[in-house]
């Protein structure tokens, strides 16, 4: 059987023929997100609260995917964001869900791209810089409801996995670099690989060690 190529690693201006829901099947309980299909939980890196969610259909990929918007705000404007998208296979005779490995926006920037085990669980995850737009038509249902969106530098965390052929999970978490208190430059070279310091440095390693905590605390289950 053919795979279903699940195109989930970047958020698309989807037809707005899509449909609003209010999910039952997965909740954020203070910083604890809780899915009940596919069954997992993870610890989040700060409380967020839902501002959007949705589902298409992907009838080419013999899918449904569930999208859901989380932001944490200082007033009215974004500090930290996540994203997760779930993709439901509805056909099984289609063959097992996969996904494209993560990459990065420019080989330049300093970034982190590995993989993780838990059970038989692979994890592909992916962190660096990367600029928030708040034109970009996929955010246009936040802004709209009057939150801010800065068009500044965040580092951000990308991870995907693919649960028994039956679900493919990507989620990212972003966060304003101007929120870790820091006095950080916004120059694009002050991120390569190899000119990269100082507070630059530090705010990096601090945002990997916060994603890198969301990813060990997953648990999966009923694998």
């Amino acid at each position: 059987m053919k795979k279903i190529i699940i195109s989930l690693v970047v958020i698309v201006a989807w037809s707005w023929a899509t449909v609003a829901f209010a999910s039952k099947d997965l909740e954020i309980q203070g910083k604890k997100l809780v899915s009940e299909k596919p069954a997992f939980t993870l610890i989040l890196p700060s409380e967020f609260h839902s501002v959007h969610s949705f589902s298409h259909e992907n009838p080419g990929e013999s899918s449904v995917t569930r999208v859901h918007f989380f932001v944490k705000t200082k007033g009215k404007q974004v500090e930290e964001m996540f994203i997760i998208q779930i993709s439901d296979r509805t056909n099984p005779a289609a063959g097992p869900i996969a996904v494209p490995p993560l990459k990065p926006y420019t080989e330049k920037r300093m970034y982190l791209k590995d993989k993780m085990k838990k059970g038989n669980l692979v994890i592909d995850y992916l962190i660096q810089l990367m600029a928030w737009n708040s034109d970009a038509p996929s955010l246009q249902p936040i802004v709209k409801k009057g939150i801010v969106i800065p068009s500044h530098w965040a580092l951000q965390g990308q991870f995907l996995f693919v649960y028994q052929g039956e679900h493919a999970v990507s989620i990212r978490y972003s966060k304003d670099i101007s929120a870790f208190g820091l006095k950080i430059s916004e120059e694009g070279k002050d991120w390569e690989k190899e000119s990269i310091s100082g507070n630059e440095k530090r705010t990096y390693e601090t945002f990997q060690k916060t994603f890198m905590g969301m990813i060990n605390s997953i648990q999966i289950k009923n694998l």
